[in-house]
């Protein structure tokens, strides 16, 4: 009876809501290709068509609209009366992240969206329960845990399994996608570094996991939630129609996946008195949390953290480098300097010690951020330091993608792919670089403030450790798209490569 009634009910509501649509598109609205005026706002549908049709462009959109603000920021009008606040401005960034932190939380818009999937893992924690699980994470992220990820995790995965696929596609010509490996690379990593758990994902005969593909659906769909109307994706939800129906499907696969983990682990843990060492998940299971779902809820936030960021990353790392071969040289160059042997190629000690490669995935990452925006929502009435309003329950939007563009920031080179905006020359050494980190409220690449990024290292460590062990023996070559398109830079809850990042692999002399 309870279904039949919202059945009914969106019968009658979505047809009114499509009206109001349907006459406020009829109304003329700002060209948007080249514009950087704010979009028209219209009752009850607000600026929904506009962002609508933009939602295809909405990176490079936004960007050219906070270009176009004197303070790199505006507000808009989504629908039901919320607005949200976009920014590319530093000072705002350290506002919100830093100096008023107390008071922008994840909120209850970005959880409500995200429960599905991500539940109550810390990517969707604010309060007590993230800091609970910040705590136990960062006693993973310590120089003996670094290490280790380097020398038994990372090492092993590259000379057992990535280095011989990538061999057998050289030596037989064939095109692989790159952004595939690179995922699977990094699916095998954080599960044997955070949950002692071998998937084995990155096999030669790359095996379809049912839980990858499910993965993937559930974040498009999770994140595709906030561009839609929230009333129409959750009676959607409601009635189990459409794309709704699909993540309901996608998330079982993807909580069934991280349950066996979880399970595996306490078997493990009642028959083992003392482990050798302890995982990630050891330590939340050994805090007292042993109730399934939160446990499993963890799993499913460090995997999304660790599968799909760094893979990100280097996808358009290795495509930049095939566009600019001068960067490619001056990498060789210091694998070369840096390693004594082959098998002791980007070793943690050596890795640590590749300065211009550490700026090239700087500066890759700032033009390709693996996450391009994160907001968070305003618990009290606030007023940002360039002057705009924020009424408590409204979301603040800082713009990763925008502000890796932005002149006032980088300078009139901006759109250039250059790492030496990151170096300087040592006074000791002509020829040796020192690398100069820009502030993270300026970068916001692994957020700022006290929510920034405890995996930054390690990403770093696994990034270098992959770009020296490949380059030394294969060149990446990219192939061709049709009409010689560019990639496309697509945006979920992280970034991706439209279409998968297709290469052949040539073996060096």
């Amino acid at each position: 009876m309870f279904l039949q009634l919202l059945t009914l009910a969106s019968l009658v509501l979505l047809p009114l809501l499509f009206f109001f649509v349907f006459k406020a598109s009829l109304q003329p609205n700002p060209k948007t290709s080249n514009n950087t005026k704010l979009p028209k706002s219209y009752p009850i549908i607000g600026s929904f068509i506009t962002l609508y049709k933009n939602h295809e462009r909405r990176l490079p959109w936004f960007t050219d609209l906070l270009r176009s603000s004197p303070s790199n920021t505006f507000t808009l009008h989504h629908s039901m009366g919320r607005h949200f606040v976009v920014t590319a401005n530093p000072t705002v960034v350290q506002h919100i992240l830093k100096t008023h932190f107390p008071i922008y939380e994840k909120g209850n818009t970005f959880r409500t969206t995200l429960t599905d999937l991500l539940g109550d893992g810390i990517f969707n924690a604010d309060g007590d329960n993230w800091k609970f699980q910040r705590q136990v994470s960062s006693h993973e992220f310590n120089t003996k845990s670094l290490r280790k990820f380097v020398e038994q995790v990372v090492d092993t995965e590259l000379s057992d399994r990535l280095i011989p696929i990538l061999s057998a596609r050289a030596t037989n010509n064939s095109i692989l996608d790159f952004q595939d490996i690179l995922q699977r690379f990094a699916f095998d990593n954080i599960c044997r570094i955070a949950f002692g758990y071998d998937p084995a994902y990155l096999l030669p005969s790359l095996p379809e996991a049912k839980f990858a593909v499910a993965f993937d659906d559930a974040v498009q769909i999770s994140s595709d939630r906030f561009s839609s109307l929230p009333p129409v994706w959750k009676l959607k939800r409601v009635l189990g129609i459409g794309s709704e129906k699909r993540l309901r499907a996608a998330v079982s696969e993807v909580r069934e996946f991280a349950n066996t983990i979880v399970r595996e682990k306490k078997r493990e843990l009642s028959e083992t008195k003392a482990l050798e060492s302890l995982d990630l998940l050891s330590r939340f299971l050994g805090s007292g949390h042993s109730d399934e779902k939160f446990v499993t809820d963890i799993v499913i936030s460090f995997t999304l953290a660790g599968r799909d960021t760094t893979s990100a990353a280097l996808t358009w790392f290795f495509w930049l480098l095939s566009q600019n071969p001068h960067v490619e040289d001056e990498i060789l160059k210091e694998i070369s300097g840096t390693a004594e042997s082959e098998s002791a190629a980007g070793g943690y000690d050596e890795v640590k010690e590749m300065v211009y490669t550490h700026a090239a995935l700087c500066e890759s990452m700032r033009l390709y951020p693996p996450v391009a925006a994160d907001s968070k929502q305003a618990t009290k009435d606030d007023v940002l330091p360039d002057g705009t309003k924020v009424k408590k329950g409204m979301t603040v939007t800082y713009h990763v993608y925008a502000m890796g563009r932005m002149e006032e920031i980088w300078g009139e080179d901006w759109a250039e792919y250059r790492p030496e905006r990151w170096l300087q020359r040592e006074e000791s050494g002509a020829h040796k670089w020192k690398f100069v980190g820009r502030d993270s409220f300026s970068y916001p690449v692994f957020q700022a403030g006290p929510r920034i990024c405890l995996g930054k290292e390690m990403a770093f460590l696994q990034m270098k450790r992959v770009v020296s062990a490949v380059l030394k023996r294969f060149k990446v070559v990219p192939v061709e798209r049709e009409g010689g398109a560019q990639p496309e830079f697509v945006a979920y809850l992280t970034a991706k490569m439209k279409g998968g990042f297709p290469v052949t692999i040539v073996e060096r002399a």
